[in-house]
């Protein structure tokens, strides 16, 4: 760190620092049916000491029962009936453990393309997706489509994990024309880091512990990537970003005139005497106190919950964002993004929605769906009309009150949105502010008035 930091930067990231040795890593594994998925995740558990007795006698019971003399550790995590009837990953499994070096949070997500919908929401976290390859039949679509996936989502770290190495005889050539051809497309797509690992989840080679098998492999077991794969970045980094959650008036003899604004910081570092603004009004003040868990701070960084309270009384409610005057973002009421449609109902051109972002929910109008992508090949059909479970596509809405939406590239946190059915709360679609991997699909443009919804 540099010594031309201010204070406020230097504690955040001095915080950083601190929290490394046990910091949490978030991370998905996606892979085609049968490459083993669930029987790395059980083995990942079983050799970190991460299974309870209990929960061991029960896989080893019901393997028992279906015949197989080994315990089968993919039943660790397919918990659902139809899951362990048909030997398939449908839902996302979370599942949480730790070592002595970080903690864990892990979403085993389907490799099905009809639960394409279930990676984006196991993904959409992540900070690093483990991507399976069965090394018999090396890159397949499936394969490409959730490197697709990883990349749109901006997941900063992916794994290879060459598995079922033990069934090509630990065949060194194997791994790296594998390892090549993924790196060189996950690259072209934007992944920012790929590392490539050769394992067996069955026989445990290269999981928990080295491989004796493959002398020639000289890099990091998967835990051992795991545990030490950078985690988080230097809040001091980003423009801070300050959804409004509450708004804190106890109106009581102690505290008559206290106004506070609670929430959880989205990025970068609030500070006191910090000038701000208030977005959509685009008010401003100056941060006079920040609270964190009762007690007074000078500063506060992402993603810690606090109370913020400002110089000047301002009409400010929940949903409206708080962000330093000289970063404050564009607001708009026409988005245009990148979405993962979630709901077995088609999303439309015409439909009236609710978009929730961070803690402001709006109403909008799907004005256009240019294009749908088609993630095997990366190519766009345009003008599809619709989005149905699964797909992905580029959208554009019109809100009815402008967002301060940062682009997802720019901000994980502040670019995405959620898009729900007005009539019912369910949710629909997933969203993605900005350009997606590729260049932007140029669709057809939609010349549909929506009358009554025409913001």
């Amino acid at each position: 760190m540099t010594s031309n930091l201010t204070s406020g930067e230097q504690a955040a990231a001095a915080a950083v620092e601190r929290s490394a040795a046990t910091s949490q890593l978030r991370f998905a594994t996606a892979g085609s049916v049968d490459d083993g998925k669930s029987t790395l995740v059980g083995r990942l558990l079983h050799d970190s000491k991460s299974v309870l007795a209990d929960q061991l006698e029960a896989v080893e019971h019901a393997s028992r029962s279906r015949g197989q003399e080994a315990p089968d550790l993919a039943l660790l995590t397919d918990g659902l009936r139809a899951e362990r009837e048909q030997g398939i990953t449908i839902d996302v499994a979370y599942r949480y453990f730790a070592t002595p070096k970080r903690r864990f949070i892990l979403a085993d997500t389907p490799g099905h393309v009809q639960y394409t919908r279930n990676m984006v929401t196991g993904a959409s976290t992540a900070e690093l997706a483990v991507v399976l390859v069965d090394a018999r039949n090396g890159v397949v679509e499936q394969t490409r489509r959730h490197a697709a996936v990883a990349a749109l989502l901006r997941v900063p770290h992916v794994v290879l994990a060459v598995n079922k190495m033990d069934l090509v005889d630990y065949a060194e050539p194997v791994f790296a024309a594998i390892a090549e051809e993924f790196t060189t497309y996950a690259a072209s797509l934007g992944v920012p880091e790929i590392t490539a690992i050769p394992i067996s989840a069955l026989a445990g080679d290269n999981v928990v512990t080295p491989s004796a098998n493959m002398d020639w492999y000289g890099g990091p077991t998967v835990l051992e990537h795991l545990e030490t794969v950078p985690v988080g970045t230097d809040p001091s980094q980003d423009p801070a970003r300050f959804p409004v959650q509450y708004v804190i008036r106890p109106q009581t003899a102690e505290h008559p005139d206290y106004r506070g604004y609670a929430g959880q910081i989205a990025s970068g570092v609030l500070r006191v005497g910090d000038a701000v603004t208030v977005l959509p009004s685009g008010r401003t003040s100056t941060i006079t106190g920040i609270d964190a868990l009762g007690t007074l701070v000078d500063v506060a960084w992402a993603p810690q919950s606090v109370t913020v309270t400002l110089a000047d009384d301002l009409d400010i409610s929940r949903g409206d964002l708080i962000a330093p005057s000289d970063h404050v973002p564009q607001t708009t009421q026409d988005v245009e993004a990148t979405v993962c449609h979630l709901h077995d109902r088609p999303l439309r051109v015409g439909d009236r929605v609710l978009l929730k972002h961070t803690t402001r929910t709006v109403k909008a109008i799907v004005k256009d769906i240019p294009s749908r992508l088609t993630l095997a090949d990366l190519s766009h059909h345009p003008a599809p009309g619709e989005l149905a479970a699964n797909d992905i596509g580029r959208v554009v809405l019109r809100t009815s009150e402008p967002l301060a939406l940062d682009a997802y590239d720019a901000s994980r946190r502040t670019g995405s949105f959620l898009l729900i059915d007005p009539a019912d709360g369910t949710t629909l679609t997933a969203g993605m502010a900005g350009d997606s991997f590729a260049a932007s699909a140029q669709g057809a443009e939609s010349a549909r008035d929506d009358e009554g919804w025409d913001f």
